[in-house]
C-alpha cells in the first residue's frame, strides 16, 4: 500500500486520522499544507515524515515563481524552517530536508535546481520502499515458524512510503510461509496500534490480537510472546527513541527473556548524539483527557503527554536495518567511526 506519492505538482497521501473506518486521501499543493498534515498527525511515522518533508520542499520548488537561484533558495529555506518546527523528535524529517537542500544548492540555474529538488524527493521516496523490503528480508530470519510477536504503535506501510519497518519483518516472515501471530498494543493516547497496526495486519490476513498497553506484562509473563519488534523515530549512540510506552515494553521483555528488536532504516540513525541530547515532543493535554471528542477526565485536571520515550541500548537485542541485523555493540562501533 503506497502511503504517499507525487502527482504532477501535488502530493497525495492517506489521512491517517480517518482510519480505520474511512480511507480518505489528502491532495496537497503547498509546503504549508504538508506541514499542517505532519503537525496534526494526518501524516506520521518516522520514514514517512522524511518523504513528506522532501515532498514539501518539492512543492515549494515546483510552484515557485523565483527568477533567480538566490530567490528560490530563500523560499526553500523558509519552507525548511516551517517543516523543521512541526515535530522535533523524528530525525528522518531533518535528514530529508538537509539532503534536498544540498541538491538545491548544487545547481546554479533555477530550472535545474527545481528539477533537482523534485527528483531528490522522488528518490528519497523510492529508496524508502527498497530499504523497507531489505529490512523485512533481514528481520524475517529472526522469526521462527509459530512465533507470536508483540509490536507497539505503528511501524507499518502507513508509517513509511510502503511496506513498513517492524511490520515489514512480519510481512516478510508471513510471505515466507511462517505461521506467525501478532499481538498489537493499542498505543494510547492516539491508538495508532488499534487504528493502524491492527488495520494493516487484518487487511493482509496476518493473525493479530489487540491488547491495551497495560496488558504487556501479562502476555509476556504468561509466555504468549516469543519476540518483540518495534520501529524507531531516532536511534542515538546509547538509546532508541520511539513512541511513548516503548521503554516499558522493552523492560518487561527483558524481564521475561523475550528478545526486543528495533527495525529502522539508517536514516533514523543519529550517531552524533546521546539520549540526553534528544528533544522529546510534548503534545496537547487534550489527547489524554479526551477520547476523541469525549471528555474522560474531570475538567481542570492537567495531563502529561510526551509523544516519545527513551529505551537504553542495554534492553535491545538487535537493530534491524537495510544492511542487516546490528548488535548494540556493532551499532556503537558504527557510531564511533
Amino acid at each position: 500500500m503506497r502511503t504517499i506519492e507525487w502527482k504532477n505538482g501535488a502530493v497525495k497521501t492517506v489521512d491517517q486520522t480517518r482510519l480505520p473506518t474511512r480511507t480518505v486521501y489528502l491532495e496537497m499543493t503547498s509546503c504549508d499544507e504538508v506541514a499542517h498534515a505532519i503537525k496534526t498527525l494526518q501524516v506520521r511515522g518516522a520514514p514517512l515524515l522524511g518523504a513528506a518533508a522532501a515532498y514539501g520542499l518539492a512543492l515549494t520548488a515546483y510552484h515557485s515563481k523565483a527568477k533567480s537561484r538566490k530567490q528560490l533558495v530563500e523560499e526553500l529555506e523558509t519552507s525548511a524552517k516551517v517543516l523543521r518546527e512541526t515535530r522535533p523528535t523524528a530525525v528522518n524529517l531533518f535528514w530529508a530536508i538537509e539532503r534536498v537542500m544540498k541538491k538545491a544548492l548544487e545547481k546554479e540555474d533555477v530550472a535545474d535546481a527545481v528539477r533537482a529538488v523534485v527528483e531528490e524527493a522522488e528518490k528519497i521516496a523510492e529508496e524508502d520502499v527498497e530499504v523497507n523490503r531489505r529490512i523485512g528480508k533481514h528481520g524475517a530470519t529472526l522469526i521462527e515458524d509459530g512465533d507470536t510477536v508483540l509490536t507497539h504503535c505503528n511501524a507499518g506501510s502507513l508509517a513509511t512510503v510502503d511496506y513498513g519497518t517492524a511490520l515489514a519483518v512480519l510481512r516478510t516472515a508471513w510471505e515466507d510461509g511462517k505461521k506467525i501471530k501478532v499481538i498489537a498494543t493499542e498505543t494510547r493516547p492516539l491508538l495508532q496500534g488499534a487504528r493502524l497496526t491492527a488495520y494493516e495486519l487484518h487487511r493482509d490476513g496476518i493473525p493479530v490480537t489487540l491488547i491495551t498497553d497495560s496488558m504487556v506484562g501479562y502476555v509476556l509473563a504468561r509466555g504468549f510472546v516469543q519476540k518483540v519488534i518495534v520501529g524507531a523515530d531516532r536511534i542515538v549512540r546509547d538509546a532508541v527513541v520511539n513512541k511513548i510506552g516503548t521503554y516499558s515494553v522493552a523492560v518487561l521483555a527483558h524481564e521475561h527473556k523475550a528478545p526486543f528488536y528495533v527495525a529502522a532504516p539508517k536514516s533514523t540513525f543519529d550517531v552524533k548524539r546521546l539520549a540526553k541530547d534528544v528533544v522529546i515532543e510534548e503534545r496537547s493535554m487534550s489527547e489524554v483527557v479526551k477520547f476523541g471528542d469525549v471528555q474522560i477526565a474531570p475538567a481542570g485536571v492537567p495531563a502529561l503527554n510526551p509523544a516519545f520515550d527513551i529505551t537504553p541500548m542495554k534492553y535491545v537485542a538487535g537493530i534491524i536495518c537495510e544492511e542487516g541485523v546490528l548488535s548494540p555493540a556493532a551499532f556503537q562501533k558504527l557510531s564511533a567511526s
